[in-house]
């Protein structure tokens, strides 16, 4: 993946993830407006999306992803291997979309497209832009690493602070969000439901 090296972070290049999800959307026989109807905004945004013409939500990607049955982080990743997967701490790295999509993600484990766990390290920034819940369509385990967060979870309000866990339903609107003075880093690990 082309990406742009920054404090130590990095930026996802746009053009890509429109890349990944025309592919995606085209495998499966959906063209750009029926895609963009069934996740309810404009064939224009969706097409300046696959251009790498605009940063995108979180929940917006999220909703292209449950639509085109695909793991978010498909989305996001830069390598993905077949087998064994070694990701040493020195040669992993922070990605960020934009700020739009909020928080800052570390793939734990570059995987298989079809494997059916995804672990991220996921931080919390104080100055979260989005509080828009989203769904998806994997089963979710999180570890608050540190810091505590408040997690929505279908219209429920729960704070949770290191050490704690949850465990839920991505199909449900949720979201997590600061709680405190510091940003909070999550362990949150995707499970893709069995089919």
């Amino acid at each position: 993946m082309s990406e742009q090296r920054k404090k130590g972070m990095v930026v996802i290049d746009l053009s890509e993830i429109g890349k990944r999800i025309r592919k995606a959307r085209l495998s499966q026989g959906f063209t750009q407006q029926e895609l963009a109807d069934r996740c309810g905004f404009t064939k224009s945004l969706l097409s300046k999306i696959e251009n790498g013409q605009t940063a995108s939500a979180i929940a917006t990607l999220s909703k292209i992803a449950d639509h085109l049955k695909t793991p978010l982080a498909w989305f996001l990743e830069e390598n993905r291997e077949e087998h064994l997967v070694l990701s040493p701490q020195n040669k992993r790295t922070s990605k960020i979309g934009s700020k739009e999509m909020g928080y800052l993600y570390e793939t734990l484990a570059n995987r298989s497209r079809f494997s059916k766990i995804e672990p991220v390290l996921v931080t919390v920034p104080l100055d979260i832009d989005t509080t828009e819940p989203f769904t998806h369509p994997e089963e979710e385990f999180i570890y608050i690493v540190s810091g505590a967060i408040v997690l929505y979870y279908d219209g429920d309000k729960h704070i949770l602070e290191e050490g704690d866990t949850a465990y839920f339903s991505g199909s449900k609107p949720h979201i997590f969000l600061p709680h405190g003075d510091q940003e909070a880093k999550v362990l949150s690990v995707f499970i893709q439901p069995s089919t």
